[in-house]
């Protein structure tokens, strides 16, 4: 039973990698696209190599996720909680793409940890919780709103005398490299959470150690998952990320992308901190936006965006402690 219980939750956290993939494929390349830095099909591909690159690159999200949010539950008990955690965080992921809505698959996995601990009776960290979800949750839109506004002033003030027309060509060359850097981003942050989940379901198992590195096979299976879902595309969110919340020319393009990776590496390498791609990248289109005029952007779409936000992860919470208690039950 144990060994059957690891390979259904390793089996399950992948598949909510791949989910991942294509659900925040929009957050690397809606902008390329929309702007036509890039083809969809070709953005798609660099965005899916890059976020492959952008797994090995660091640990720190991982180790955030597998210790500081939940405390480890143990045994068949155990496995299911995290099988629990991570169908809430699926079917949340699922509803929101459905309705072209780009959330965050990151609250929804803390979400589904939560509501899946809370309803097997394993402890909640909450400080941890406070200090690694909410408070980036709040903070880091904020930042990509300010510093998306300042970067893209300071493009319109350094390229204020250039000839539009080649500064836009010269951007749309530019915005191939800031959307590698954003997928490279993507990577770094996303690929690690769900290698956080697949330590935490060895560990229950008794195959690894509390402490242990994360094995290699654990590292590529995690990032060929969210490569290939990656590749797979999410074109309902691309739409809304790349033409409903602001038409965007290519210097907004390469504004926002290069606001959102920078958030996203220093959020990862100074504080470990596993925030949400879609909200740095969503709030630095809306910042990059408003410095055309501040109705430019379409705060009708951005409200439902960030309501969004908001329910995510209550919303996967609840489906997690639901999926809780029907297995539980069959298991029982």
């Amino acid at each position: 039973m144990d060994t059957f219980a690891l390979i259904v939750t390793i089996g399950v956290a992948l598949g909510f990698t791949y989910t991942n993939g294509f659900h925040d494929s929009a957050n690397a390349i809606a902008t390329s696209v929309s702007t036509r830095a890039l083809t969809p099909r070709a953005a798609l591909a660099m965005a899916a190599v890059m976020n492959l690159a952008g797994a090995f690159l660091g640990s720190g999200v991982a180790k955030t996720v597998s210790k500081g949010l939940i405390e480890t539950p143990h045994g068949d008990r155990g496995m299911w909680i995290l099988f629990a955690a991570l169908v809430g965080a699926i079917v949340w992921n699922l509803i929101t793409w459905y309705f072209g809505l780009p959330s965050s698959s990151s609250h929804a996995l803390f979400g589904g940890m939560v509501g899946a601990a809370l309803a097997g009776g394993i402890g909640v960290i909450w400080h941890g919780v406070l200090e690694k979800v909410v408070i980036p949750m709040f903070l880091s839109p904020l930042v990509g709103l300010i510093v998306g506004y300042l970067v893209m002033v300071a493009i319109m003030w350094i390229f204020r005398r250039s000839n539009p027309h080649k500064a836009k060509r010269g951007f749309r060359i530019a915005q191939t490299v800031s959307a590698a850097g954003m997928a490279l981003g993507h990577g770094l942050q996303d690929a690690q959470k769900t290698m956080g989940i697949v330590v935490m379901a060895l560990v229950i198992a008794d195959v690894e150690k509390a402490g242990d590195p994360i094995p290699v096979w654990v590292k590529i299976a995690c990032a060929v998952m969210l490569s290939l879902g990656t590749y797979a595309g999410g074109w309902r969110i691309m739409r809304t990320l790349g033409r409903k919340i602001i038409e965007l020319d290519p210097p907004q393009g390469f504004a926002a992308e290069t606001t959102g990776a920078s958030i996203m590496y220093t959020a990862s390498y100074l504080y470990q901190a596993p925030i949400s791609t879609t909200h740095v990248i969503t709030s630095a289109i809306m910042g990059v936006g408003a410095t055309k005029r501040v109705n430019a952007v379409r705060w009708g779409v951005a409200k439902n965006i960030i309501l969004g936000w908001f329910i995510t992860m209550p919303a996967a919470a609840v489906v997690a402690a639901v999926s809780f208690w029907l297995v539980d039950l069959a298991v029982a």
